[in-house]
């Protein structure tokens, strides 16, 4: 007796680490709708905890919409096995969840003993579509795009004119650069305005659920699939914008090339195929000749979707557009944050045209709302000082570097004499730190600041240097 006791609590820690280990949500309840067993996945799921859970009434944890019931709870009332049945409820702190359930009546000598369902969590697929359809306000013209250079002037005029045609529009820009600006721009000044946009950024879902979200699928395609419209049939009549897309594979890249040759979709699953008009933007932020060579872009999408191509110039090959868009990003977070900036001190004006931009316009945003977050006092002008330490890190201001005409003047003062680099790179680092803590009277917090160092680094150079700062 003792070894069969022994046996079944293996057996039963052997089953409820299987259950925990499993990647689907398991939910079985008792013939009362009282919950017996709710493993780890569902926990994720459903975003409850074990306790608030177990042995308790089904009903009295959660939540479903009028126009459904519980799948478990309609097992017990009817007996009957479903499968592959879309269910979207909420827990008890009212968060929706979206299910696809497999839900078994379980039977004890043909007497009805509770019911367990098999989950597969689709929330994350269910809001990305939501989200992307919510899309379909696209608040920028050309209006918004600020800039007067030559370089984005040219780009402005260059998509203007794509919003004369149905025709597909390739835009090539660094990350930052403001490529959506100019997808929604010629979505709204073309003939499609009153139609849906819609936006995926293709490298930030798996490739299954990509092309599931992109297609669509048919009830019954896999375990969990029902019947869904992809984006582009959501996009119909409208703009589909796909960012990022030389990060979807070959063979996707495949399937999109005939919906766009073809212009008709088939759902994943379906033998048939549904007719779509839909005007494709696609961006990237590589050059697609590279993407091309380095086989990460088909040539025959980019010869297909690049009939117009556009080119958006980074920050750094239009630095005559910084003070506006400083005043733009400016008044955006005066109106934020309540406050009265009247612009930048003439030190961070001259650092933000020395600048080389890599993150772009959005980086340039990113300063400018760090830097009034850190404007506790009632300031008119960003000043170095509240620039974020990693910025000023990178910045090169003329005040941090010595300039190459004073090289002959340092080595004549120094001795002119021919010593190992490391020895002189000393030599010079003690003499410079010298030199800027001097001038900002042997302040190390304003030294350390303009010299790009944290307080401590600074002090810890002070020492292995053996410079004395008592003067």
């Amino acid at each position: 007796m003792e070894k069969t006791n022994k046996h079944l609590l293996y057996l039963t820690h052997i089953y409820k680490r299987i259950l925990d280990e499993i990647d689907v949500g398991v939910h079985a309840v008792d013939e009362t709708g009282k919950t017996i067993i709710y493993n780890k996945k569902m926990m994720q799921i459903e975003s409850m905890d074990f306790q608030d859970v177990i042995d308790k009434n089904l009903l009295d944890v959660f939540m479903f919409k009028d126009d459904q019931s519980s799948t478990l709870v309609k097992a017990l009332q009817e007996g009957k096995e479903t499968s592959n049945v879309k269910q979207t409820y909420f827990n008890n702190k009212g968060r929706e969840i979206t299910t696809i359930n497999n839900t078994i009546p379980i039977y004890s000598n043909d007497q009805l003993e509770g019911a367990v369902e098999i989950a597969n969590d689709v929330t994350k697929l269910e809001r990305l579509i939501k989200g992307n359809m919510n899309k379909g306000n696209t608040k920028y013209t050309f209006d918004n795009i600020i800039g007067t250079s030559p370089a984005i002037q040219e780009v402005i005029e260059s998509a203007k004119r794509a919003t004369r045609t149905s025709s597909y529009v390739l835009i090539v820009g660094d990350t930052g650069t403001g490529k959506e600006l100019f997808a929604q721009s010629i979505h709204n000044g073309s003939e499609r305005l009153s139609g849906p946009f819609i936006s995926q950024n293709c490298a930030a879902l798996p490739d299954n659920l990509i092309e599931s979200l992109l297609f669509g699928t048919k009830r019954g395609a896999f375990t969990g699939a029902v019947d869904t419209p992809g984006l582009f049939e959501q996009a119909n009549g409208g703009t589909l914008l796909l960012d990022e897309i030389n990060s979807l594979n070959l063979n996707l890249q495949a399937k999109l090339l005939r919906v766009l040759q073809e212009k008709t979709i088939r759902r994943i699953g379906d033998t048939k195929d549904t007719p779509v008009d839909v005007r494709v933007i696609a961006n990237m932020n590589e050059d697609p000749i590279d993407a091309v060579a380095q086989n990460r872009m088909r040539k025959d999408l980019y010869y297909r979707l690049g009939v117009v191509t556009i080119f958006v110039p980074p920050l750094s090959e239009r630095k005559e557009d910084i003070p506006l868009l400083v005043e733009h990003f400016i008044e955006k977070y005066n109106e934020r944050f309540q406050m009265r900036v009247k612009g930048l001190s003439e030190e961070v004006k001259q650092s933000f045209f020395e600048y080389e931009w890599h993150g772009n316009i959005r980086e340039l945003e990113h300063i400018i709302e760090a830097a009034m977050n850190i404007m506790m006092d009632d300031e008119d002008f960003i000043r170095y000082r509240h620039l974020p330490y990693q910025y000023r890190n990178k910045m090169q201001l003329k005040e941090r570097l010595m300039p190459l005409s004073t090289v002959d003047t340092f080595m004549k003062e120094n001795g002119d004499v021919t010593v190992p680099l490391k020895d002189q790179l000393e030599l010079f680092e003690k003499t410079y730190i010298a030199h800027v803590l001097k001038k900002n009277n042997f302040n190390i917090s304003k030294t350390a600041i303009l010299l790009g160092l944290s307080r401590q680094s600074l002090q810890y150079r002070l020492k292995k240097l053996n410079l004395d700062i008592d003067n």
